[in-house]
């Protein structure tokens, strides 16, 4: 048997998790916003305070454990361009998620940082890449396509899509407790740091609210989300860079920039100000459009999953958004979604 050691580096966070003959043995959190880590299961080290450095904390943890010869890295990878499927890591596959980079500047860099760090210290062993895009990898033409000329298509400017692992994670999940539900027609809303709707029709991907890049669609922590191209022709008009667009919309926007408060929905909800409310509103109403757009892609919408760290923990957030949504039919047990 095989053991795998899994790692999701993500914009603000570290997760390292563990499993040993397909049973689970421990898994590590670290936060780096609020600079804690949390342990479940098998807790490798007690007295470690993390530093804050993703590839230091990473090493560090891996250090910790009783590695087998048969243990495989897996790490999940945010752009995996026109991969269809995991693949073993190599220079070739390296050189080319290196290229895809910028496209998710918040998630590639750091993930690649770390992937690298811990090829070279355990060359020994095999390192695969899975990949958000991979599920959204057969979708319809109609999905892909940008209204530019085929040029631009043909050298790969469409949509990837992303947070595809979560929608593969549901899916699974689908088959176990609503195994009548797998094949129908699916709306997945991850809703986190990083935010997307996804439709789904007989298992398969049919469209999702991310794109080109990491960018587009939901209003996110600190990314802007859907937003009309001339407003980045107007700001580049009036001498702004690419370094300062790119700060502005990855690191400045979403729910920060809305708000003026914070990235984080927990602080908003918590928050007295107007502005903090506006922001939540906000979020909620967008959340219900893209669904209700997405719906019209497949034809309706047979189970609606909300999952992410707001779509699993947030009840308030939950029941703003199906409010929106009762026009499809959707009724809300409240008991239920208080107890999450």
């Amino acid at each position: 048997m095989v053991d795998n050691l899994c790692f999701n580096v993500g914009s603000s966070s570290l997760k390292i998790a563990m499993y040993q003959n397909n049973n689970f043995f421990f898994s590590a959190t670290v936060d780096l916003s609020k600079r804690t880590i949390s342990y479940t299961g098998q807790t490798p080290t007690q007295t470690w305070q993390m530093t804050g450095d993703l590839v230091t904390d990473a090493c560090y943890l891996v250090a910790q454990l009783e590695l087998s010869s048969h243990v495989v890295f897996i790490h999940r990878v945010v752009h995996g361009g026109d991969y269809q499927h995991a693949q073993v890591l190599n220079a070739s596959v390296l050189a080319e998620l290196e290229r895809l980079a910028p496209l998710c500047p918040l998630h590639q860099p750091p993930a690649l940082a770390v992937i690298k760090a811990l090829i070279q210290r355990y060359p020994q062993h095999q390192h695969i890449a899975a990949f958000d895009t991979s599920f959204h990898a057969q979708q319809p033409d109609l999905a892909k396509r940008y209204a530019l000329p085929l040029e631009f298509y043909q050298q790969g400017i469409k949509s990837y899509g992303f947070n595809g692992l979560s929608c593969q994670s549901i899916m699974r999940q689908l088959t176990t407790i609503a195994p009548n539900l797998h094949l129908a027609k699916v709306l997945i809303a991850h809703l986190g740091n990083g935010a997307s709707v996804t439709a789904v029709h007989h298992g398969k991907s049919q469209a999702t609210s991310m794109g080109f890049s990491t960018l587009d669609g939901l209003v996110m922590g600190t990314r802007c989300g859907h937003l009309d191209a001339g407003i980045v022709l107007y700001l580049l008009s009036q001498g702004w860079n690419e370094s300062q667009l790119s700060q502005l919309l990855y690191k400045q926007s979403g729910l920060l920039g809305l708000s003026g408060i914070s990235s984080d929905m927990r602080s908003l909800l918590m928050s007295q100000q107007p502005d903090a409310q506006f922001t939540v509103d906000y979020f909620c109403q967008r959340v219900a459009r893209e669904m209700s757009s997405l719906a019209t892609v497949i034809g309706g919408c047979d189970c609606l999953v909300l999952t992410g760290g707001i779509g699993e923990h947030q009840a308030s957030i939950r029941e703003s958004i199906l409010k929106q949504l009762s026009w499809l039919g959707i009724t809300m047990d409240s008991i239920a979604n208080q107890d999450n």
